[in-house]
C-alpha cells in the first residue's frame, strides 16, 4: 500500500465519520418538517416538487419549522464538507488503485470536479435560504434545477465509478 493511498484512504474515514455526524442530524431534524399537516422533504424542495408547491411549501411555514430548516441547512454547509471531499478521496484511492491511465485520468478529474459539485451544493444552499426569508420564486427556479441536477450528476458518477476501483484488489506489479 503506498503511503499516497493510505494518507487518502485517511482522509476518506475522516470524511466518512464527519459525513454519518451530519446525516444522522439531518435525518433526525426531517421529522419535523411539516406545512399545512403534510410532511415535506428536502428532496422534494431540491428535485421533485414543482416550483408552486415549493413556494406553497415555504410561504406555509410555521416560525418554529422555518427555525429547524434552517438548522437543516447549516448542517449541510457542515455535510458539504464530508460528502464531496470524501468522494474526491475515494477518487484519489481508486486511481491509485487502476493500472490504465485512462481510468487514472477519468478518476482524477471526478475528484477535481468534486468543487464544482461542492460549489452547487452551496449556490442550492444559498437558494433555499434565501427563499425561507422571503418565498418569492422568480425566473431562477430552472436555474436552482440546474445547480441541483449537477450536483447530483457530478457527486453520483464520481462516486458510482471509483467504488469498484476502491475495494478491488491493487494489482502486483510484474517482476
Amino acid at each position: 500500500m503506498s503511503i499516497s493511498y493510505k494518507r487518502w484512504q485517511n482522509y476518506f474515514l475522516f470524511c466518512l465519520g464527519l459525513f454519518a455526524g451530519t446525516a444522522f442530524c439531518m435525518k433526525w431534524m426531517e421529522g419535523d418538517f411539516w406545512q399545512g399537516g403534510q410532511q415535506f422533504t428536502i428532496i422534494g424542495l431540491e428535485i421533485t416538487d414543482p416550483k408552486e408547491k415549493v413556494v406553497a411549501i415555504l410561504a406555509g411555514l410555521d416560525r418554529p419549522v422555518k427555525m429547524i430548516l434552517r438548522y437543516h441547512l447549516y448542517f449541510d454547509f457542515a455535510f458539504m464538507a464530508a460528502v464531496y471531499p470524501g468522494i474526491a478521496a475515494l477518487c484519489m484511492m481508486a486511481r491509485d488503485k487502476s493500472g490504465s491511465s485512462l481510468v487514472r485520468k477519468l478518476l482524477f478529474i471526478l475528484a477535481i470536479l468534486q468543487t464544482l459539485a461542492c460549489g452547487c451544493d452551496i449556490a442550492e444552499n444559498i437558494y433555499l435560504l434565501r427563499w425561507i426569508s422571503n418565498p418569492v420564486i422568480g425566473d431562477e427556479f430552472g436555474l436552482y434545477h440546474l445547480v441541483v441536477y449537477t450536483k447530483w450528476i457530478i457527486a453520483l458518477s464520481a462516486a458510482l465509478i471509483a467504488i469498484p476501483f476502491a475495494i478491488r484488489k491493487r494489482k502486483r506489479a510484474m517482476a
